[in-house]
Order: structure tokens, then C-alpha cells, then sequence
């Protein structure tokens, strides 16, 4: 079967964005094995930055992540954050490409994230065995690398400038969801 990308495809924002928006399940239709293997680590960052963008537009947090099989690079989970389009608390950019990746052994992947993960983020990439975490973000937050790396897990900062400024507008915006997506609703009731 011809799919639409392939080894002969130039990458390019548009590429990527029908990237973000496909469902992983179709990936395959999308794109081959040699335009998978022509992605960067900066083109996949990017896809990250724009499933947080998917977010910020659907009313969320700006959070995205993309997970990779390291040999192949084949995308095999993502998502967003969707704290408030799902009103679940832990539904991070981190979990839900996770959720979207199934259960597979993690061992052999990377997951690209938008934005520094939180603790409880960080806790279950070191739990599921990611071998390498690449952040697109520790400007506007970080502190888990460190946890990561003591982890086992091997972390890179690839920040990409358009997810740092997504990510500094949504917080002089929406200061208490910023708040709230971190730490919880009780920290934007006051004292």
C-alpha cells in the first residue's frame, strides 16, 4: 500500500501538523518506514509542541508528548493535556500518549514532551522503563531531570522556542490553571 509520506517527502509544518492530528492507530497510512526514519528529534519535538497547541486551543493546558520506537522511530502513542476537556486530573500530555501507546514495553522508546514533566509524570516514565525523555521546555518549568537521570533514564533538553512561548503565554493567562494542572484544584482555592 502507497501511503501519503514516504522516504521521498520533504518535512515541513504542514507535515507534521497532519502528523499531530492523525490517530496514532493510523499512523501506517499515513506515513512508511523511510519517512519515519528521516524524522528529527527536533521534527518529533515539534509535533509535541503542536498537540499542546491542540490543547491551548481546545481550552487546556499546553502540554503535548509523542512517544517513538528508538529503532524504527516509528510513532507509537500521543496525546495532550486534557485536565479540562476531560476533567481528569492526571490526564497529562504525558499519560494520555502513554494511555495512547498501550501496553508495550517501553524499554525501547523515547517519549518527547512538550514541557518538563511533573513528579507524578516523571514517576511513570521511570516506573514503565523509558529508556530516554527529551524535554522541549525547562524555561518556563523543570526539576524532575534530575529524578529521571537518577532514575536510570537518559534525559535530553531540545527546547523549542514556539512551545516555550505557547507555554509563558498560557501562564500570564491562565495563572490558575497553570496552578491547578501542577499542583492540584486546592492550590487555587487560597488559604
Amino acid at each position: 500500500m502507497e501511503t501519503l509520506l514516504n522516504a521521498r517527502t520533504e518535512v515541513g509544518d504542514s507535515v507534521l501538523a497532519a502528523i499531530a492530528h492523525m490517530p496514532t492507530a493510523s499512523m501506517p497510512v499515513l506515513m512508511d518506514d523511510g519517512f519515519a526514519r528521516q524524522l528529527t528529534d527536533a521534527d518529533v519535538m515539534r509535533v509535541a509542541v503542536l498537540l499542546a497547541q491542540k490543547s491551548y486551543d481546545e481550552g487546556g493546558c499546553p502540554i503535548g508528548a509523542v512517544i517513538i520506537d528508538n529503532a524504527t522511530r516509528r510513532i507509537l502513542g500521543k496525546g495532550h493535556n486534557t485536565l479540562v476537556q476531560e476533567n481528569h486530573p492526571y490526564h497529562h500530555g504525558e499519560t494520555s500518549a502513554i494511555r495512547d501507546a498501550g501496553r508495550i514495553d517501553f524499554g525501547q522508546t523515547t517519549l518527547f514532551t512538550s514541557l518538563s514533566p511533573c513528579e507524578i509524570c516523571a514517576t511513570l516514565l521511570h516506573m514503565r522503563g523509558f529508556s530516554r525523555v527529551v524535554v522541549g521546555d525547562v524555561t518556563n518549568a523543570s526539576g524532575t531531570e534530575p529524578l529521571l537521570r537518577e532514575k536510570g533514564v537518559k534525559v535530553e533538553v531540545l527546547e523549542d522556542p514556539r512551545g516555550i512561548e505557547l507555554y509563558a503565554r498560557f501562564r500570564a493567562e491562565r495563572p490558575e490553571l497553570d496552578l491547578e494542572d501542577w499542583k492540584g484544584r486546592r492550590a487555587t482555592q487560597g488559604p
